[in-house]
């Protein structure tokens, strides 16, 4: 489709630092995308600025640097760990003489050769798609507008709006399908809360162990590897928990730092997940130096996907990385339990998790007492679909009195929906 430089397997890195403290762990993350692409670095160039130069990215001695590391190595593509605009892209391609990726190109890259299933494919390309209508104009630099006399009569289109149009009409017929996949997603959930069936979901940054965990919990094979975005597809089954009964377990994408929206957004269908769970085990790696930093970053991805209401457990995993460190739980004032420190790996502590899962998916249960009135059926509906009523009876006012018991989550999402709800509270 593109007039491009051929590509490779070599590439030449770039990273600019903004801060006063070169912060190392971000340029060794950059690393570690790149790695997992399946791309060798010959070079990593980095420098500092105080801000983005309109043009380069970098400032004009840098990108000058670039060409040459690029000439003298003999690479293939210049990769860049920040966001870069169309136009600073298509200048450095033009400096460079090869083909330029930032972060968000790399990451949509990985995603690429990691969707297994129909979803995660169709999710890919949308991002992907997304993401090239704004560089569609690169492409075509080598064309004219269509020429008129007989025989040149086209459309009156220029290749470029023809492509256009063609782009738009491919990412409408993936919004299509996506949205087949989502109403199918949705009777699975329905018919998970009718039977009273409890959904926890796994999230945290990518690499963080959460599909080692989940294949030490449901024994399910998914795959595993040391890299970032290992796991791309969502994965459910099912687990027995005590005093619960069956649970289902979601394994998700892992989130990182600056993750690209058009990626938030083409894998909506696969968070949605995230966001209609009944508890999320917020898996962190215990032995990261950047762990806090890690739990802010997923705490983002959450509240941008509205899923940041939901009740949250954390799990601090790879204590088998840490010295001495004896697995534990860790509780509130309320003596509710917070923390699990454990190893997906030895499978440490997996009993303390099975039993802060049952103290947290037995305990968040609420009980509220409501007076409606006869024009509020619609809500009472609700209850009723909910299976949320535990007693009712007819005030001498014509009201409805009610009991209603149910999960914490639900009445939140519940108070959420319906703003009135909270005046008809005794």
């Amino acid at each position: 489709m593109f007039d491009r430089y051929d590509t490779g397997e070599q590439a030449i890195l770039v990273h600019i630092f903004f801060s006063q403290d070169k912060d190392t762990e971000d340029l060794q993350e950059f690393e570690s995308l790149v790695s997992s692409a399946g791309v060798e670095a010959l070079h990593v160039i980095t420098g500092s600025r105080k801000a983005p130069h309109p043009k380069y990215y970098v400032g004009e001695g840098k990108a000058v640097e670039i060409a040459e590391a690029v000439k003298t190595s003999g690479a293939s593509v210049v990769l860049f760990d920040h966001a870069l605009s169309p136009a600073q892209e298509r200048n450095l391609e033009s400096l460079c003489q090869c083909r330029v990726i930032d972060r968000t190109g790399l990451i949509l890259d990985i995603f690429a050769q990691r969707a297994r299933t129909h979803e995660g494919k169709l999710q890919v390309e949308l991002a992907q798609l997304r993401h090239l209508a704004t560089r569609l104009v690169r492409g075509w630099t080598h064309l004219e507008r269509q020429k008129g006399g007989i025989g040149l009569r086209g459309p009156g289109e220029t290749q470029l709006e023809t492509d256009r149009r063609l782009l738009r009409n491919r990412i409408t017929l993936i919004l299509s399908r996506l949205e087949r996949v989502e109403k199918s997603r949705e009777q699975g959930r329905r018919a998970r809360n009718r039977a009273e069936v409890p959904t926890v979901s796994l999230v945290g940054y990518t690499n963080a162990g959460k599909s080692t965990l989940f294949n030490r919990l449901t024994q399910a094979g998914v795959y595993v590897a040391d890299q970032l975005f290992a796991t791309l597809d969502p994965t459910l089954r099912r687990i027995e928990v005590d005093d619960v009964g069956d649970t289902v377990l979601a394994d998700t994408v892992g989130f990182i730092r600056h993750l690209p929206h058009d990626l938030v957004a083409a894998f909506k269908a696969t968070l949605q997940e995230t966001r209609e769970a009944t508890l999320l085990l917020h898996i962190v790696d215990a032995s990261d130096v950047r762990s806090q930093e890690n739990i802010a970053a997923v705490d983002a991805v959450l509240a941008e996907i509205e899923a940041d209401e939901i009740p949250e457990l954390l799990v601090m995993n790879k204590i088998d990385m840490l010295d001495d460190f004896v697995p534990r739980i860790d509780r509130n004032e309320e003596n509710v339990p917070v923390r699990v420190w454990l190893s997906s790996q030895t499978g440490e502590g997996i009993p303390l998790l099975f039993q802060a899962l049952t103290e947290r998916l037995s305990g968040e249960i609420a009980q509220h007492e409501l007076r409606l009135p006869p024009q509020a059926g619609r809500l009472r509906s609700r209850f009723y679909q909910l299976q949320a009523i535990e007693k009712e009876w007819i005030e001498d006012d014509g009201s409805v009195g009610m009991i209603v018991r149910l999960p914490i989550i639900d009445w939140r999402r519940l108070c959420k929906q319906e703003n009135e709800l909270a005046d008809y509270l005794v």
